[in-house]
């Protein structure tokens, strides 16, 4: 029980608000996206705000009505003292002459020569309202009354206008929140959304123009800094892919020259040698040649319709009798043949080179696998695709100079197809054990490409 005593003229001693009970909290799963983040901290603070606005102001109101009531009870406390010490006895109604159940705190006061006033709040209920005064003759008069119904009335109406008030504060900031958070997270994806298909390789993208909208913020300028980046690495590509191109273009001549040379040397070991070296030389002029001309992306396809199972096994058998296909469903497809020979030829020269027979081709309706049986491909293949003049982990350095897989991607980006590349473990081995084979998959579209660069919806 907290009670508060209050001379006549003297400011209220207040106590603090009572402890409220602590609402359960009920956790339930938000969304990660921005627009539910910033309505969260919105509603949160927002109901923060509220809630101590509201507490202020019950506070406040309650003390005024309290401060009245005080009021109140010192004046009809004077009034009857005026009455007892003019007729001798207690005529106001309510007052009695030393009451028993006078609070201790208020009884003190009074034997000090005060008028005094007094609330006993219990905590269950409205408070009570004591007065008291000495008369001359040395009783104490006094007067005990409730907290006015009206009073309480107002406070419980109050504390319901707090609480709807409060309820729509956060429900507002929530719904505003809501539609800030939209605005600017569907701009932010429409930004990555443009900047991935930048990265895929178009090169006429600008992510600026991609998020649109009247407001300038600080999405413009990251829509900027990428498009200012993304042309500045373009140019700088295509530089390099010039560069390439010229040396190779200029490295065909005196290669074809040196080959012609050697072939009229005499026949014998060294002959062999240079001519050998000299047509190494010759191959990798002309698929650094390639290379480049897949960089550019103005390479297109030339479709024709043909079987792709009869296709693969007349190309494979052409090349090396002893590789196994197998044709487990066959397809019509509509694709570029020569291009196509290039990726396969490119694959079963790779499984040849650096994996271990027996190489088994199948096919299955618009799917091709090249697998052989060595130790599989290196992991920063897997991860990040074929890189050029890269051949890969120790067992595989020294052969080739690493650009027949990176062709074979290039060549099959122009087809719209989709090339990856795994290692074959047996169920539940772990990755550190060495592979048992590696294998490559050539997903042709279901569609013939319109543009360079499209690929096929797997599914």
């Amino acid at each position: 029980m907290r009670r508060t005593v209050r001379e006549p003229g003297a400011g209220p001693r207040r106590a603090g608000p009572r402890p409220e009970r602590a609402g359960r909290v009920r956790h339930a799963g938000l969304r990660t996206g921005l627009r539910w983040k910033l309505s969260a901290a919105i509603a949160l603070v927002a109901g923060l705000v509220a809630f101590g606005l509201s507490l202020v102001v019950h506070n406040a109101a309650r003390v005024s009505m309290l401060d009245n009531a005080r009021d109140l009870a010192n004046e009809r406390v004077q009034i009857a003292q005026r009455n007892y010490e003019l007729s001798g006895r207690p005529n106001f109604p309510g007052v009695k002459i030393d009451d028993p159940d006078l609070p201790a705190p208020l009884r003190a006061k009074v034997e000090e020569g005060r008028r005094a006033s007094y609330v006993s709040d219990h905590g269950d209920g409205a408070p009570d309202i004591w007065a008291a005064v000495p008369v001359k003759d040395g009783h104490v008069l006094s007067l005990h009354t409730n907290f006015p119904d009206r009073s309480t009335d107002v406070m419980k109406d109050l504390d319901q206008a707090l609480l709807i008030g409060s309820i729509a504060v956060v429900l507002g900031g929530s719904a505003l929140g809501v539609l800030i958070g939209g605005q600017l997270s569907r701009r932010l994806r429409k930004a990555a959304t443009a900047a991935n298909r930048v990265a895929r390789g178009e090169t006429d993208v600008r992510v600026r123009e991609s998020i649109g909208g009247v407001v300038r913020d600080e999405t413009d300028d990251l829509a900027r800094a990428v498009d200012a980046m993304a042309e500045a690495l373009q140019q700088r590509l295509e530089a390099e892919r010039r560069v390439t191109a010229d040396i190779a273009h200029e490295l065909r001549t005196p290669v074809t020259g040196l080959l012609t040379a050697a072939e009229l040397l005499p026949p014998g070991r060294p002959t062999e040698l240079v001519l050998d070296r000299a047509k190494a030389l010759r191959t990798l002029v002309e698929d650094v040649l390639e290379v480049a001309r897949l960089d550019g992306a103005s390479e297109r396809a030339e479709l024709q319709d043909i079987l792709l199972g009869e296709f693969v096994a007349r190309r494979v058998t052409a090349r090396d009798p002893d590789i196994a296909v197998r044709v487990v469903h066959e397809s019509e497809v509509t694709t570029d043949p020569r291009r196509l020979e290039r990726v396969l030829i490119n694959l079963l020269a790779n499984a040849s080179r650096h994996g271990r027979p027996p190489v088994e081709v199948t096919v299955e309706g618009r799917v091709v696998r090249v697998r052989d049986h060595g130790p599989g491909f290196p992991e920063d293949l897997l991860a990040d695709g074929p890189s050029r003049f890269r051949t890969g982990s120790a067992d595989r350095a020294g052969q080739g100079h690493g650009l027949g897989l990176t062709i074979a991607a290039g060549q099959a980006r122009v087809l719209g197809a989709r090339l990856t590349f795994r290692n074959i473990r047996p169920l539940g081995a772990s990755p550190d054990l060495p592979a048992e084979g590696a294998v490559a998959v050539l997903w042709l579209p279901e569609h013939a490409p319109t543009d360079t660069g499209s690929h096929p919806v797997l599914p």
